[in-house]
């Protein structure tokens, strides 16, 4: 079972990269450490709500829209469903295993 930080990593990952952004580019704009943006994304470390918040920021995405994007891959993954990060298209994710 993937853990909730692992799709938070998954989750913000995807973002960065839709965006054309480096990690480089998200660590200035949210005063973050490269290291532990790049712990964050591979699920090895657990954001901080404050941290999450900044890296939306940087990402320009409402930290809502992370939390629903995390949300609905969870919701697929308790479903029985193959979780794809793939499937998550710049604001947007609309998932529902009902």
């Amino acid at each position: 079972m993937t853990t909730m930080r692992q799709f938070v990593g998954e989750v913000l990952r995807a973002r960065r990269l839709a965006k054309g952004l480096t990690l480089r580019d998200v660590s200035a704009k949210a005063r973050v450490s490269l290291g532990y943006i790049s712990e964050v994304e591979r699920g090895q470390k657990e954001p901080s709500s404050e941290l999450l918040a900044a890296l939306a920021a940087a990402l320009d995405v409402p930290l809502s829209r992370v939390l629903l994007d995390v949300s609905a891959l969870m919701e697929l993954e308790e479903a029985g469903d193959l979780a794809s990060v793939s499937s998550i298209a710049p604001g947007q994710v609309e998932a529902s295993a009902a």
